[in-house]
């Protein structure tokens, strides 16, 4: 089947997940491209500045690429219910001599400016995820020669991209590590298993698709590639790759045989994350309220404090559910071989 992927030479019918943060490096995406494969640099919490660089390096590598921006879908905290778990996070933050932010941060990721940019200077591939951009946003970037790709977690939120003049989905299960690109994040995704979303919407929308969410295997891919997506996404497996940029804290927890959970919390971010289950997540997700992006602005201080000092229990460990398939190996390697 010929897809915007296939189009841009993109053989592997396995490709690189964006994961913002860090995870993700011009190296990677490089790499991925270099296996016939297609990576996508993450622009979340990036400025433009920085962004527009990252595509500078890569595209003097002459390979297929992609972007992935994070739509604003903001989910408002009153203060009052903002300071209450400010209160209780600040007496880990204490231990690093930080002080949280003391009312809440809301900010678009400077969507707009993002945008901006990959009109100006398009890219091959940009997707969205957390909520759908409007029609103005997707018309612009494909009038530029952009294949739109829009990340979705059930049929509902498939049918309403196919009806804004999406390109492809990227279809992600509740089993995905890191962010869930749920529309709807006051409330946790649905358990469906890949292969059945991948079927449901493959039933309802006449568009190709990209499986995503807990894949570390060659028959994980097998499976979502039979239910009818054109590619599968992986992103978890890669965080221990050579190229990976993910916090040495991180990628050692990834490997530590004592952590074999992962659970979806808000506890870290105030919006839907899967991570492996730590002493943070078992504090505070009975008390975390709902707040993109306040809380994850509140949290973010300690979080970067204690990777850098070693500590994984009040780190945000995002991890899918095949976590125990990341390995250290050159992402080059890992893609082919989940590629069969």
């Amino acid at each position: 089947m010929t897809t915007p992927l296939t189009d841009l030479g993109v053989r592997l019918p396995v490709i690189a997940a964006p994961m913002a943060g860090g995870a993700t490096t011009t190296a990677m995406v490089i790499a991925a491209a270099g296996a016939g494969s297609l990576g996508l640099l993450a622009a979340g919490y990036k400025t433009p500045d920085a962004l527009e660089a990252e595509i500078a390096t890569v595209r003097a590598a002459s390979v297929p690429f992609g972007v992935n921006v994070f739509a604003p879908n903001p989910v408002p905290i009153d203060a009052d219910t903002y300071r209450r778990y400010a209160e209780l996070v600040q007496a880990e933050a204490d231990r690093y001599g930080l002080t949280l932010p003391a009312n809440p941060i809301d900010d678009d990721d400077a969507f707009d400016a993002k945008v901006e940019l990959l009109r100006a200077d398009p890219v091959p591939v940009v997707s969205f995820t957390f909520g759908l951009p409007g029609t103005d946003v997707i018309r612009a970037l494909q009038k530029v020669g952009t294949t739109v790709v829009q990340t979705v977690t059930s049929v509902p939120e498939a049918e309403a991209a196919a009806a804004a003049g999406i390109d492809m989905l990227a279809v992600q299960a509740a089993v995905a590590g890191g962010h869930s690109g749920t529309f709807s994040p006051d409330r946790m995704p649905a358990p469906v298993p890949l292969p059945d979303l991948v079927s449901q919407v493959v039933r309802k929308v006449r568009l190709p698709l990209i499986a995503a969410g807990g894949l570390g295997t060659v028959e994980d891919v097998r499976t979502v590639l039979n239910a009818g997506a054109a590619a599968a996404a992986v992103g978890t497996v890669l965080l221990r790759a050579e190229e990976s940029g993910a916090s040495a804290t991180h990628k050692a927890a990834l490997a530590d045989p004592s952590r074999t959970e992962t659970v979806l919390t808000r506890a870290f971010t105030g919006r839907p994350a899967r991570g492996l289950r730590n002493r943070f997540i078992d504090r505070f997700e009975g008390s975390a309220p709902l707040g993109y992006p306040a809380i994850h602005h509140l949290t973010s201080p300690l979080r970067k404090a204690a990777a850098a000092a070693g500590e994984a229990d009040l780190v945000h460990l995002w991890a899918g559910t095949g976590h125990r398939h990341a390995a250290e190996k050159p992402t080059a390697t890992i893609l082919a071989g989940l590629a069969g």
